[in-house]
C-alpha cells in the first residue's frame, strides 16, 4: 500500500516513479542515521569509543609528564635553596693540621682542621654538606634545614649519635670521678 500523497502527485504527473524511489531511498537512510546505522544497513564502526579512549590514554600521558616535569622543576629549586644556604652560612674556619676522615659514597673523604673544629662536628654542632664538589662546614641550625631540603647534600652530621653516645657514658660511668690530672 503506497503513500496516498506520493500516489496523487504520481497521477498529476507532477513526480515520475524513479523520483518516489529515490525519495524512498533518501527516507530510509534518513532513518538508519537516525538510528546510528550505516546507509548499507550495518552498525556503526567503533571509532568513537577508540577515539575517546586514546584522548584519555593522552590526557593521562600528558598528566605524568607535566608532574615529572614540576618535580624536576622543584627539585632544581631545591637544590638552588641548598646552595645558597651554604653559601651564606657556611663557617669560616683556618685549616688546621690534623686530619679529619669521613665517608661519602662509600670513599673516604678527608679535611684538615683544628682540634676545636673537630670537636664541634663530632658533638654535632657543626655539619660537613656537600656543594659543587667540595666539602664546606655548617652550623646544626642551617644543616637541619639543608637536610629538610635535599637530605643528599649532608655528607656528615653527628646528630643522633652525639646523643645516643654522650647519655650512654654518662651514666655509665656517673657514679665515678674523673681525676684532673688524667691525660689521653
Amino acid at each position: 500500500m503506497g503513500n496516498a500523497l506520493q500516489d496523487q502527485l504520481l497521477k498529476a504527473g507532477l513526480v515520475n516513479e524513479r523520483q518516489l524511489k529515490k525519495a524512498k531511498k533518501d527516507k530510509v537512510k534518513d532513518e538508519r542515521r537516525a538510528q546510528g546505522q550505516q546507509p548499507d544497513g550495518t552498525p556503526p564502526a567503533p571509532a568513537a569509543p577508540d577515539h575517546r579512549r586514546l584522548q584519555q590514554e593522552k590526557a593521562e600521558r600528558d598528566r605524568e609528564l607535566n608532574r615529572q616535569r614540576q618535580e624536576a622543576a622543584e627539585q632544581k629549586a631545591a637544590l638552588a635553596q641548598v646552595r645558597q644556604l651554604i653559601e651564606a652560612h657556611r663557617e669560616r674556619v683556618e685549616p688546621g693540621e690534623r686530619p679529619y676522615n669521613f665517608v661519602v659514597d662509600g670513599k673516604v673523604k678527608r679535611l684538615y682542621l683544628t682540634d676545636d673544629t673537630s670537636r664541634k662536628i663530632a658533638s654535632g654542632r657543626l655539619a660537613i654538606v656537600a656543594l659543587d664538589g667540595k666539602y664546606e662546614l655548617v652550623g646544626a641550625e642551617i644543616a637541619e634545614k639543608i637536610r629538610a631540603r635535599h637530605a643528599a647534600s649532608i655528607a656528615l652530621w653527628n646528630v643522633a649519635e652525639a646523643s645516643e653516645t654522650s647519655d650512654a657514658v654518662s651514666d655509665e660511668y656517673a657514679g665515678y670521678d674523673i681525676p684532673d690530672d688524667l691525660v689521653w
